[in-house]
């Protein structure tokens, strides 16, 4: 716990058995009370390594939900357990576990109730090996969500991201998409919210067992980010009323 908040880790999963227990032994246990992974049905053996070493709560899908039907299993179960700061760490060992701890502070000092770790703040992202194309997409993307949203982060498209509880339980996460655009509904659901949202910089691993999008699918997502953004645009001049952005059912919080 972190001054009395409970901290929980949540990892989606899809076939992630080579990089998994690499990524959760770097996990700082003197702050994290639990772990949850959610399989996304795997062709591996990731849910059962991920019994073997220790994980709390393994959840399965019997079928292939995608990158936000995921999520959606992982922030239910964390909100379920009595989570106070949430933190989404992606187990292909792309992002350091070793941020949590900075992200777990700035929420449980109350500085912000969000946190994302960017790999643009810097200069490390072509360095540690971002693709060109990649990079080249995610500062124009950035730029016009920035104007569209009216707010400011050096980049909307980290799967490194930490949250408090009141957060999770204010925005409507489970109306998303269950595709990867599914990131970025949230962060305009929690702009459109009120909420801030710090930024530190995170190193950037681009290997083989890290997982990655292809060209097309990123031309997807790339389309899906801009329907979003202008959605949000709507949204606040009040031109237009999309289900995201309503209120979500109340969580109950567990006993610890």
């Amino acid at each position: 716990m972190y001054k009395g908040k409970k901290v929980i880790a949540v990892l989606p999963a899809y076939n992630a058995a080579l990089t998994l227990e690499k990524t959760y032994q770097e996990i700082p246990f003197d702050l994290v009370d639990e772990v949850i992974l959610c399989d996304d049905a795997s062709k591996d053996n990731t849910s059962e390594l991920a019994r073997s070493i220790g994980v709390d709560h393994v959840i399965v899908h019997s079928d292939n939900r995608g990158y936000g039907g995921n999520q959606k299993s992982l922030y239910n179960k964390a909100l379920e357990e009595g989570g106070d700061i949430v933190i989404m760490l992606h187990p292909d060992y792309q992002y350091t576990p070793k941020l949590i701890p900075a992200m777990v502070n700035i929420i449980g000092d109350e500085l912000y109730p969000v946190v994302l770790g960017s790999r643009i703040l810097g200069k490390g992202a072509l360095q540690g090996g971002m693709p060109l194309y990649k990079y080249i997409a995610n500062r124009a993307l950035t730029l016009t969500q920035n104007l569209l949203i009216n707010y400011k982060l050096s980049e909307y498209h980290t799967g490194y991201r930490a949250f408090s509880r009141e957060v999770l339980e204010s925005i409507n996460f489970n109306a998303n998409s269950d595709d990867f655009v599914f990131d970025n509904e949230m962060l305009s659901q929690i702009i459109y919210a009120g909420f801030h949202i710090a930024e530190v910089t995170c190193p950037t691993k681009y290997f083989e067992e890290a997982s990655s999008i292809n060209f097309a699918r990123s031309s997807k997502y790339g389309l899906g980010v801009l329907r979003v953004s202008f959605s949000h645009l709507l949204q606040r001049l009040g031109l237009g009323r999309f289900s995201i952005y309503e209120q979500p059912p109340k969580h109950a919080k567990a006993k610890s």
